[in-house]
C-alpha cells in the first residue's frame, strides 16, 4: 500500500466547480489541512492529479 499525505496549499475560491468538488471529496476544507491517502486506488489517484497544482504531496 503506498500512502502518501496531500496537504492543500492553495485555496478553492475562483476555480471550477468540479475542481472544488474534488477538494471536498478527499476530505480537504481548509487551508494547510493535511490527508494520508492510499495513492493505490485509480480513483483517489485521478482525484489527485485533478488538483494537483492546489496540493503538497508527500509520501509517507
Amino acid at each position: 500500500m503506498k500512502k502518501v499525505r496531500i496537504t492543500q496549499i492553495r485555496s478553492g475560491i475562483g476555480r471550477p466547480q468540479d475542481q472544488k468538488d474534488t477538494l471536498k471529496s478527499l476530505n480537504l476544507r481548509k487551508m494547510h489541512q493535511s490527508v494520508e491517502v492510499d495513492i493505490e486506488n485509480p480513483s483517489v489517484a485521478g482525484m489527485v492529479e485533478k488538483v494537483k497544482h492546489l496540493l503538497k504531496i508527500e509520501e509517507i
